[in-house]
């Protein structure tokens, strides 16, 4: 069985049981919901006690529970630039917005990036009378570029010089 493979069992079964993610969510436990979508989708891993509580919760094999504790091919199987249009609104986001935060970003922290893995993200939905909108949280580690090879005064990693 391939990762898709189970990513698509996964989803017939959340359908035909018409649960929701935050069911799902809640009978794994131990993560942000978007992790767990995410590894249920087959983009993130399960620690082996999660992905025991998702082969209870959807009735898998062991190794079905096995590959949802593996490390996935992050990434596969998504167009780049994406086709789908909320995803490619993200796309066009940082399109459009990252080289404004990259250089806020460099201005306050230096020369380095912020971790996609290192790294937190929530959602939220907020009450509007013109459109409820959508919150969605980032927090990163930053991550100072190393300058291999610096001696004397010369800066090491690319911290923001005071």
């Amino acid at each position: 069985m391939k990762r898709s493979d189970l990513t698509e069992k996964l989803l017939d079964i959340k359908r035909e049981k018409g649960w929701s993610w935050k069911h799902i969510c809640v009978e794994i436990g131990g993560y942000s919901d978007i992790l767990i979508v995410g590894a249920i989708l087959g983009q993130m891993k399960l620690t082996r006690p999660q992905a025991a509580a998702a082969g209870k919760l959807f009735g898998l094999s062991a190794s079905e529970i096995a590959m949802l504790n593996e490390v996935p091919m992050r990434g596969a199987g998504i167009a780049m630039p994406p086709t789908d249009p909320l995803i490619y609104r993200f796309y066009e986001l940082i399109m459009i917005n990252g080289p404004a935060l990259k250089a806020v970003i460099e201005e306050e922290f230096g020369d380095g990036i912020m971790s996609a893995i290192d790294f937190d993200m929530d959602i939220a939905r907020l009450a509007n009378p013109k459109g409820d909108r959508v919150r969605i949280g980032m927090s990163g580690k930053f991550l100072p570029y190393k300058y291999y090879g610096a001696t004397g005064n010369n800066l090491e990693y690319g911290f923001k010089e005071e």
